[in-house]
């Protein structure tokens, strides 16, 4: 029996990928198997290649594998484009409608299955991705009432008669396959998973929970891949907390309903990718100008312009710093996982209050999507600071204003809501004084932006960095943000078994910079290598600007629209760690 495996579903998009990957994983989850996916589709409604990859393994995973054990097909497109995934011995289960064949030089089985025929046969050919569904899962020797109780979750909204042909689909696939192969594969049964309940969902759902749980009752914005399921989460959800969804005719209308709607005193949220987040900078402006808290979330995407929208990139670090005109004191956070995902939401709202501020919570298109397991969240950990939000203000013998953007050792001044008595005070775009009149004095004006670029002396965020740093002096320091952390962590094992000592740094804060945690364990590397995705090195620019230590840092960057595999990682480390690696190879006999 082995303890993980590697499955993926592939054929054009709108033929059921989708949902036979939906249906598969849902069922290993309530097995308790730990999960990991990712989605290659294209930026197109229907027609294109796609494909939905899995890993499934008894132990926690946060990272796609290299190979793949067995590849469902539905054209023959999908074979030839990934069956060079498949590992020696792989098996490939194809829908004998198209006459598959198995590409030369690829060493894997081929079951034939009369995927398409049999759905037809049962009323629609809609039903194909029960059929392969349950030709895979006869293969592992899974219970099949496991996953029938998923179907009927997956189907029982359209009534019995949908269910039963659905469970029946799957039978004749799994009893088709089964007659094929002699019974499920020995070298495919997984071992037992541990069986206790897990989570299974995308970053988007996680944000969208945080944001449920963080107090936001208001989202405005404009659907965009790959944060359109932020919205999507939340037209279901926030009307049964008394909030609401509004989708906004572009994202300047977006950010600007979102601003004034926590000028109001609700929490409020916005969130895009990159073509967006570059409409809203005017807006962001606005709110660092008139110390408004607003949340935005920024899922990364191939870029620039439309560029690639449903694949894999990191490229908007630049714009999420120093995007907008002007100098306002902005936090941008980079969650890591999918629990990051739903506590930095609640910690960005809680931020956003307390330093009267915008904070982005800039993820990626891998950790947006990509369905992974994680464990039960912990509401007792949820906490709302609402900052330095002032009531019963006192009357006032004279007729001043309320001066709201009053001059404190912090920067952070007194915030009040519309409507409270002996509050009221301008709000302007434009330079202003204490109460918010305009003003361009240039006394005036040298104080008011120091008061506000005082806010970020002394951010207070939970987990800035996340460090694995077994050695006092590594070979290597390995650096990433957002999805690459559990391809880094797979890709240190091999690299610590060839004796090359490495610790790893995930930077979960942007801006402002933790310079002085990410510092040290520069200094007392030998060697840095900072791994993300996009042509620049914006992140690995981002440490020298602020660490230095140029000499010892270099790029590891893909920007191919694809996420790191960990054989890139391990690959290209030891290309970087160089003499020292060939070295310990030599020693250990393995070149």
């Amino acid at each position: 029996m082995i303890s993980q495996l590697s499955w993926k579903i592939g054929g054009q998009q709108g033929e059921g990928v989708e949902s036979t990957d939906r249906i598969f994983s849902t069922a290993l989850n309530r097995l308790g198997y730990y999960l990991y996916g990712y989605r290659h589709f294209s930026s197109r409604i229907k027609g294109g290649h796609t494909n939905n990859k899995i890993r499934i393994s008894t132990k926690p995973i946060r990272a796609i594998s290299d190979d793949l054990d067995i590849l469902v097909a539905f054209d023959q497109e999908s074979i030839d484009l990934n069956a060079k995934e498949l590992r020696s011995g792989g098996v490939i289960v194809a829908d004998a409608k198209f006459n598959p064949t198995v590409p030369e030089g690829v060493d894997a089985g081929l079951f034939p299955v009369p995927i398409t025929s049999i759905a037809e046969e049962l009323g629609t050919s809609l039903m194909k991705n029960m059929v392969a569904s349950g030709a895979s899962w006869a293969l592992l020797g899974l219970p099949l009432e496991v996953f029938n109780k998923a179907v009927e979750e997956e189907f029982g909204r359209k009534g019995p008669a949908i269910v039963e042909k659905n469970i029946e689909a799957v039978k004749r696939g799994a009893d088709y396959v089964l007659e094929l192969a002699g019974g499920p594969l020995e070298e495919f049964k997984l071992e037992p998973a541990d069986g206790k309940q897990k989570l299974f969902m995308i970053g988007n759902d996680a944000i969208g929970l945080g944001a449920v749980a963080a107090g936001c009752r208001i989202m405005s914005a404009y659907p965009i891949t790959p944060a359109s399921e932020i919205m999507e989460y939340l037209i279901k959800k926030l009307p049964k907390f008394g909030g609401t969804v509004i989708q906004t005719e572009d994202e300047i209308a977006a950010i600007t309903m979102a601003i004034g709607a926590s000028y109001g005193g609700v929490r409020a949220m916005t969130a895009s990718a990159g073509p967006g987040l570059s409409l809203m900078m005017e807006a962001i402006g606005l709110a660092g100008m008139t110390e408004t808290p607003v949340v935005i979330v920024d899922t990364q995407r191939g870029g620039p312009s439309t560029g690639l929208p449903t694949k894999q990139e990191q490229s908007d670090i630049n714009a999420l710093i120093y995007g907008t005109h002007g100098e306002i004191p902005k936090i941008v956070l980079a969650p890591s996982s999918i629990e990051e995902c739903f506590y930095d939401t609640v910690q960005a709202f809680n931020l956003a209050d307390k330093y009267q501020v915008p904070v982005i919570l800039a993820t990626d298109l891998q950790l947006s999507l990509g369905k992974q397991s994680c464990e039960l969240l912990d509401y007792n950990k949820i906490t709302i600071d609402r900052g330095y939000l002032v009531k019963d203000i006192p009357d006032r013998e004279d007729s001043s204003m309320f001066n709201r953007y009053a001059f404190t050792e912090n920067g952070i001044s007194p915030r009040v809501l519309p409507g409270e008595k002996n509050g009221i005070h301008h709000v302007t775009g434009v330079e202003h004084d204490e109460a918010g009149r305009p003003s361009e004095s240039p006394v005036n004006r040298k104080k008011m932006m120091e008061k506000r670029l005082r806010k970020l002396a002394k951010v207070e965020v939970s987990d800035p960095i996340h460090l694995q740093a077994p050695h006092a002096e590594p070979d290597l320091l390995i650096v990433g943000m957002g999805s690459t952390g559990g391809t880094i962590d797979q890709a240190r094992k091999q690299l610590e078994a060839d004796g090359i000592k490495t610790n790893h740094m995930t930077v979960r804060l942007l801006h402002p910079f933790p310079t002085e945690l990410v510092l040290p364990q520069v200094a007392k590397a030998k060697k840095v290598v900072v791994l993300e995705n996009n042509a620049t090195g914006q992140l690995a620019n981002l440490i020298k600007l602020h660490v230095g230590h140029h000499d010892k840092i270099a790029n590891v960057l893909k920007y191919d629209g694809n996420p790191f595999l960990p054989s890139d990682v391990y690959e290209e480390c030891k290309k970087a760690a160089g003499n020292k690696a060939q070295e310990e190879l030599v020693k250990n006999g393995n070149l």
